[in-house]
């Protein structure tokens, strides 16, 4: 399927700018009137995830499943948005919240990271095993979006799985690395960095022999955070050992359900190896739209309903896909 054209403008010209359309989604949006509620999900390795659950109110055989962004969590007002209008749709959305990202530390030396996708199997897995949902959609927001493009190509996913959806993904981690790492992004890496550097402080005590505060204190980038924790606690040989191995885009012309991946050219996050443009020409199933506008995760729309939101709803009613209100 060639590249789909967009019909996103935003509502106010000062939104034409990545940043402040990326800042304005991220800080300062609101949502209102959803109530989640908490399930824990025990994993196999004796770890955790927390899932927030969102219903819709009626019986309904739909599930949507959302996943956020690095260091984000399930009350993130980009998944709020999502269960709204999912649930007014008439599907329930569950939210799980990756390992140590719902407040709580998780009780393994590793966490949560951007190829996991075997935690993304075992929330599907449990949603299933309530045994009332038969159509099952993935939706992921950043890392979240990798991570269920990654978990879809693999193909290795339950029937009730219909369709995949991928906003402001970063679908070549490396190249990601890179473009986060220019100077015009110090801010968004320092914020990241500083959470994740914590939650490795946090840590520390449990595993004083493989945590040093020296070593963490050298840490200054993302990738030498990549190099000594996440590649280390999760069996990569390195920081790009793990971005090749953990990118999606590899995966993307293997898909053979539909996925709507949509990422906004003036994303600063993402770099240019993030728009797999021959991959969509290549593929009836993957649905690539580039809006000239939108930042990272910041579809400002009217109303208060991002572009995203409707544009998800829409693609999967275009697909056959039905959100039953009865």
């Amino acid at each position: 399927m060639p590249l789909i054209s967009s019909a996103y403008e935003p509502p106010y010209r000062i939104f034409r700018n990545g940043d402040a359309s990326t800042l304005y989604a991220a800080l300062l949006r609101k949502i209102k009137n959803v109530r989640q509620q908490r399930e824990r999900l025990e994993l196999s390795d004796g770890d955790f995830m927390d899932l927030d659950w969102t219903y819709c109110g009626k019986q309904t055989q739909t599930c949507i499943i959302v996943f956020h962004g690095l260091e984000g969590h399930a009350g993130r007002p980009y998944i709020l948005g999502t269960a709204k209008i999912f649930s007014e749709s008439g599907c329930d959305c569950c939210a799980p919240n990756y390992r140590s990202c719902s407040g709580e530390a998780n009780r393994l030396f590793s966490s949560y990271h951007s190829g996991r996708t075997e935690d993304v199997q075992a929330v599907i897995e449990h949603v299933l095993s309530k045994g009332q949902y038969q159509n099952i959609i993935l939706k992921g927001f950043s890392l979240g979006g990798n991570l269920v493009l990654k978990y879809t190509g693999e193909n290795q996913f339950p029937h009730e799985l219909k369709a995949t959806i991928a906003i402001s993904a970063p679908v070549d981690l490396e190249g990601c690395m890179y473009q986060l790492h220019k100077p015009r992004n110090f801010v968004y890496s320092t914020d990241f960095l500083l959470t994740l550097k914590q939650k490795l402080r946090n840590k520390q005590p449990d595993y004083p022999d493989r945590i040093s505060e020296n070593e963490i204190r050298k840490i200054k980038t993302l990738k030498a955070y990549d190099d000594y924790y996440t590649a280390r606690a999760n069996g990569f040989a390195s920081a790009l050992d793990y971005y090749q191995k953990s990118s999606s885009r590899r995966l993307l012309q293997e898909i053979r359900i539909p996925v709507l991946l949509i990422n906004s050219a003036n994303d600063p996050f993402l770099s240019e190896s993030c728009y797999p443009r021959e991959e969509a020409g290549k593929t009836e199933n993957l649905f690539l739209e580039i809006p000239r506008y939108g930042g990272h995760v910041g579809f400002i729309d009217r109303n208060n309903v991002y572009y995203n939101e409707k544009r998800s709803v829409g693609f999967l009613r275009e697909k056959g896909i039905l959100l039953s209100t009865k």
